[in-house]
């Protein structure tokens, strides 16, 4: 997609596009029944997608200027400035292309550190970075390239309006975004596999049936904005981050361009993209290229950019890709579920066991859909996704196994007999598949480790937390150790609170409890015993601020000795109180508050209530920050 330029949309462009589009179907078709797709031949590929971090491990949108300094063609932007992607050489998928790729994709990432360090930043690997807030999700931080902007107003344009984004798991998040920085929040691990023509539906339909185990075992993004989720929250999040559907095409259950499909692939791979053009419209177009019959007419190969290009807006969780290597076109299958990390040989035994299942499956299992209902692929796939090595799967014939069975007593030999079959070197085999061995015995993935992490540093302010984590990430990761053998975090001496505490949102109360205006005074009351809480926000029915309670105010009430019943929270309330943001720096929130002698200060983004923070608030910020700056010396051994 980045080779070609993106034009702004107007009619007659569209309808240029358009046919160009529909030409590169048919020359691929022809293409295909002509027998000049290549065959016979099989490779491997991956897309590594990174974070940039500054030295507090908040995101660095720096990208343009690292990219620069490293002048790597393999290293490129993603749609945040806080984001990379490295492109992996292909390789025969035989001998030590395991070691190799592994080998490959450290040099990258030493280039890209080596880049970053230049301006006081670091790289990352996660599915989901712990630190990312929904105010680093701004389009300042957008990648200033056309097709990002026009991406981003495209999706909105169909939408209509916000991006709603509702998830569930162990905790709950709720959030309405106006552009399509959402999808920055993942990055992912994207393995390519090269397949022949003749052999496409039948590997497309397996890749889809392994994706669900193939995914437990690598789940790595339980949190998002210290929100405890799905095990792999990417994918929920990209679906509802990319949603371009308008309310009357969800009405009518038109699907998503992020999707898993509905049904198995079967008659090829010009059918899987007849079903995306019909169903979606193109949201970037690019200037078509030479007409590909004339270019087969030359005996050359044509790019079809502008059927990569649509495509490259369709993001199936297995996508169809079509591309040209050394002359020749190939078909490949790119696999999207997989998250960034824990590690680079974490990945890499991902890769080797996706791949190994490919090679082995055709033989040991023949036509998946004889064998698997499409709707227990795609629940398997969820299920996955919610609760990775923990899920339950629905397998062939009927029968159902946990996540961790299913691969240690049935894929793993068949993941290590394909390999062999491939002349995979033994050593390399041995050396990635024994990694996922030792994670689905010790039931030990990224998201378990975030999870058990996260939950081992209780006690401090979620923004310390989440932190900790990710220099605990980045610390083993530079140990390269697998992620099995990664120790549960813990909070360490130079841990730097003092940024725990620079603004407002850091440490806000987001568990609010709140009263309507005309609610009784006494709940107000209850309220304040009950929860021991001296202040009480007003809202109205849509989540404004329209006032506050304090117990200032009962005491005034009670000591003027009203007789009137049924009193009312509007009563008594302070209307229109003093608010902060949560970007509000938290020197300016104390000075405001000392000048105006109050206690509280609401809390209020985009005209919604979303916090409150009061002096106890401060009180407590201070005790640990003194805590913890009286006990480092005597920690120490001074």
């Amino acid at each position: 997609m980045g080779e070609h330029k993106v034009e702004e949309y107007d009619e007659a462009k569209y309808q240029r596009f358009m046919k160009a589009l529909l030409d590169d179907l048919r020359a691929l078709a022809f293409m295909l029944d002509d027998g000049r797709v290549e065959s016979g031949v099989q490779r491997i590929g991956a897309e590594q997608e990174m974070f940039l971090i500054d030295q507090a491990m908040y995101p660095a949108p720096l990208s343009v200027e690292v990219l620069r300094k490293v002048n790597d063609d393999r290293l490129t932007t993603e749609i945040a400035r806080f984001n990379l992607e490295a492109n992996l050489t292909p390789r025969l998928l035989t001998g030590n292309c395991f070691r190799q790729m592994e080998a490959e994709l450290r040099e990258l990432i030493a280039k890209a550190r080596a880049g970053a360090k230049n301006f006081d930043a670091e790289i990352l690997l996660s599915g989901i970075l712990p630190t990312l807030n929904q105010s680093d999700l701004t389009l300042d931080n957008l990648t200033p390239a056309p097709r990002y902007e026009e991406l981003n107003r495209e999706v909105i344009r169909s939408r209509g309006g916000p991006l709603s984004i509702y998830i569930k798991g162990l905790d709950e998040l709720h959030v309405s975004h106006d552009n399509i920085m959402m999808e920055s929040c993942n990055t992912s691990f994207q393995i390519h596999f090269q397949t022949n023509p003749n052999d496409f539906v039948r590997d497309y339909n397996l890749a889809q049936a392994i994706t669900a185990p193939a995914l437990a075992v690598a789940v790595n993004s339980p949190l998002l904005f210290g929100k405890r989720l799905w095990r792999e929250t990417r994918v929920a999040l990209f679906q509802h981050s990319t949603d371009a559907r308008s309310r009357p095409q969800v009405a009518r259950s038109q699907p998503a361009r992020v999707s898993f499909g509905d049904k198995w692939l079967e008659q090829s791979v010009i059918a899987l993209f007849h079903d995306q053009i019909s169903r979606f419209r193109p949201i970037m177009i690019s200037q078509p290229d030479e007409d590909p019959f004339q270019v087969l007419a030359r005996g050359e190969t044509p790019k079809l950019s502008a059927l990569c290009m649509h495509n490259g807006t369709v993001w199936r969780w297995n996508r169809a890709c079509y591309g040209v290597q050394e002359g020749k076109a190939h078909l490949r299958i790119e696999n999207r579920a997989l998250p960034s990390g824990p590690t680079i040989i974490d990945e890499i035994a991902n890769t080797a066991f996706f791949a190994g299942l490919m090679l082995a499956l055709p033989e040991e299992y023949g036509d998946i859909a004889k064998r698997m209902s499409f709707d227990a692929a795609k629940g398997n796939f969820f299920r996955a996704a919610r609760h990775g090595l923990d899920a339950q799967f629905n397998w062939l014939d009927g029968e159902t196994y946990s996540a961790s069975a299913l691969i240690l007593d049935h894929l793993l030999p068949l993941a290590r007999a394909g390999l062999k079959n491939a002349e995979v070197a033994a050593p390399d085999a041995d050396k990635y598949l024994n990694i996922i061995e030792e994670r689905s015995r010790k039931r030990r993935t990224g998201a378990s480790w975030i999870l058990n992490s996260f939950d081992a540093l209780a006690g401090v302010p979620n923004e310390v937390r989440q932190r900790r984590l990710a220099a605990s990430m980045l610390a083993c990761q530079k140990k390269e150790w697998p992620v099995h053998k990664w120790p549960v975090a813990k909070l360490a001496m130079d841990d730097d609170w003092e940024n725990g505490y620079r603004t407002i949102g850091q440490f806000m109360t987001t568990d609010l409890f709140t009263v309507r205006p005309d609610d009784l005074i006494d709940l107000a009351a209850s309220l304040m015993d009950w929860r021991h809480i001296r202040h009480v926000p007003v809202e109205d029915d849509q989540g404004r601020l329209v006032g506050l309670v304090t117990h200032r105010n009962l005491l005034r009430l009670l000591s003027a000795g009203s007789r009137k019943e049924n009193i009312t929270v509007r009563d008594v309330m302070v209307p229109n109180p003093v608010t902060v943001s949560p970007m509000t720096p938290t020197l300016d929130a104390i000075q405001e508050m000392r000048e105006r002698k109050i206690g509280c200060l609401p809390v209020v983004d985009a005209d919604q209530l979303v916090g409150i923070v009061t002096s106890y608030d401060f009180l407590e910020a201070s005790a640990r920050l003194f805590r913890e700056y009286l006990e480092r010396p005597a920690l120490a051994g001074w």
